[in-house]
């Protein structure tokens, strides 16, 4: 997928994917004058501000009132306007999940959520702003899809697919600067299909948003500490779900890792077991992430240590997982 944007490999290191997407949103504005934006009084911090910069007569900042925001993003959907708008993730999740559930997915109408500070990654603003359970409030509702970006280049694809795409969509990125997993925005992406990161035989560790990266890390490790051939799956669209791409994982390696900068229940973790669940196929399987707690303050790098869903936790619950023994057979009943 071609994109527009002008920065290079080197300087995207210096961006944020919700600079990415400020920047994404005006590109797009600028080709298609119905595309409106609102916030909640979070213009500079969700980084859509500059869309208002560029358009202020196609920008809305309703004040401190998210649900108002949602309300209106609805009504100008249904007037034939294609509304973005913005907060951090637990605010455009939790805050607004009435106006989420009836204004948006209930009418099935064309809003895209644009939701920021997901996870862990707004970690020294405290629990009020750690968003680890938006996955299961929105994975829950009909008629949305549900995207989380591993780095700025997806998050350009992210938001251009959102606009090409009917419906409501909630895009979750991160506060911070990202690392950049990919090389340019033309690796292949495609709505509700997985991305191959790293080949692999031995196990799979499927992941998204800012564990992607960590995943990589702790395959590139492993292959060259241990010998061992680590497949990492980056699921980016958790919702419509790639579940050819699981099954397929399930079959070639029968050991599955999930990380994920959310809780444990209702998120990625839950969305593969469901899957797997469904295939009938036993497997190795653990879910990295939130363990059904409250996630602990201070600086996201260390909140992913802490959680086991860095490159070093990674690494460690795949060599644990090695330690499964499997029967070269076709007998699926008693793998484990």
């Amino acid at each position: 997928m071609a994109g527009g944007l002008t920065y290079t490999a080197v300087d995207s290191t210096a961006l944020s994917t919700a600079e990415v997407y400020g920047k994404t949103l005006v590109e797009l504005g600028e080709q298609h004058p119905e595309i409106v934006a609102l916030t909640a009084d979070l213009g500079k911090s969700t980084k859509i501000g500059t869309f208002g910069e560029r358009f202020p007569e196609r920008f809305f900042n309703v004040g401190i009132a998210e649900q108002n925001m949602v309300g209106m993003a609805a009504g100008m959907a249904k007037a034939g306007l294609v509304p973005f708008l913005s907060s951090f993730s637990q605010f455009a999740s939790w805050r607004v999940a009435d106006q989420l559930h009836t204004d948006i997915c209930y009418q099935n109408v064309n809003a895209k959520i644009i939701a920021t500070h997901g996870g862990t990654s707004f970690g020294q603003a405290g629990s009020t702003h750690h968003a680890i359970v938006d996955f299961a409030l929105v994975r829950s509702l009909p008629n949305i899809t549900l995207i989380c970006p591993a780095d700025g280049y997806e998050t350009a694809n992210a938001v251009r697919v959102a606009y090409e795409t009917p419906g409501p969509f909630y895009i979750r990125i991160n506060r911070g600067f990202d690392r950049v997993v990919y090389e340019n925005e033309d690796y292949g992406f495609a709505l509700g299909k997985a991305v191959e990161m790293r080949p692999g035989t031995d196990i799979t560790v499927i992941a998204c948003g800012s564990c992607v990266f960590q995943a990589i890390s702790a395959a590139d490790f492993l292959k060259n500490a241990d010998g061992l051939s680590v497949r990492v799956l980056n699921i980016h669209t958790l919702k419509p779900i790639d579940k050819e791409a699981i099954q397929k994982a399930i079959t070639d390696t029968r050991r599955i890792i999930v990380a994920e900068d959310h809780s444990v229940i209702g998120g990625l973790g839950a969305a593969v077991a469901e899957v797997i669940a469904e295939y009938g196929k036993g497997c190795a399987f653990k879910r990295l992430g939130v363990q059904d707690s409250f996630a602990p303050i201070g600086l996201h790098e260390d909140i992913m240590s802490i959680l086991g869903i860095d490159s070093n936790g990674i690494a460690e619950a795949v060599r644990a997982a090695m330690k499964m023994d499997f029967e070269l057979d076709d007998d699926w009943d008693d793998e484990v």
